[in-house]
């Protein structure tokens, strides 16, 4: 039997999964509480194809990324691991390929796409099992390609660096970062630009969106 005072990181994967499959079932209630139209823009101005192949991380229901670049014609892939989720994304994104993947362990072969994207999700797994979320991440990149993040800070959590649970919308979720010097560190030596660090507050909330490209 497992101590429940040690923290147990496959435990609190299975934990988190089962609280987005029931956001998943209050999912229209919720629609359209997080304006990321600027943030949107800015990203997809930094890209340099009109079109290509997009990856989202933690995909949820296909919004509002997915279905953003949808529109503009890329091919669109999404990874979740809460089946009731892609659920949603199956009803609301027909046209976006769905994997149902724990994004800490899924896996693609090297220059598959053109841009990634990490919404709302990379904070969910321990800070240090980022680096080679990172690693992954730049080999699935083309050159060129870019990725977006969001990444906890000491602005949401209050510690400089924190592995612990915080309540969202209810639930005790687990969130976990380390500073942001060392998070942009991490991103250099494992050959990123980073183009843009800015901290957003959005639906009440403020975490920091980072963009980052692989050289061409």
């Amino acid at each position: 039997m497992k101590n429940p005072l040690i923290y147990d990181g496959d435990m609190m994967q299975n934990d988190l999964r089962k609280i987005y499959d029931r956001f998943a079932e209050t999912y229209e209630k919720n629609r359209g509480s997080f304006d990321m139209t600027e943030v949107i823009a800015d990203f997809s101005k930094r890209l340099p194809y009109k079109t290509g192949r997009l990856l989202d991380l933690g995909c949820g229901a296909g919004e509002p990324f997915p279905a953003y670049f949808i529109g503009q014609g890329w091919q669109v892939t999404g990874v979740d691991f809460s089946q009731k989720m892609l659920d949603l994304a199956h009803r609301y994104q027909p046209d976006m390929k769905t994997i149902f993947a724990d994004m800490g362990e899924v896996d693609f072969p090297d220059a598959q796409f053109d841009a990634v994207t990490a919404i709302y999700c990379l904070f969910h797994i321990e800070y240090q099992k980022h680096e080679e979320i990172f690693l992954k991440i730049y080999r699935w990149l083309a050159p060129g390609g870019h990725s977006l993040f969001t990444y906890a800070t000491q602005e949401y959590t209050g510690a400089e660096v924190f592995n612990g649970t915080k309540e969202f919308m209810g639930e005790q979720l687990f969130y976990s970062h380390t500073t942001p010097d060392n998070l942009f560190a991490t991103l250099k030596s494992t050959g990123f630009t980073i183009e843009s660090a800015q901290y957003r507050q959005i639906g009440g909330e403020t975490f920091l969106w980072v963009t980052i490209a692989k050289p061409g």
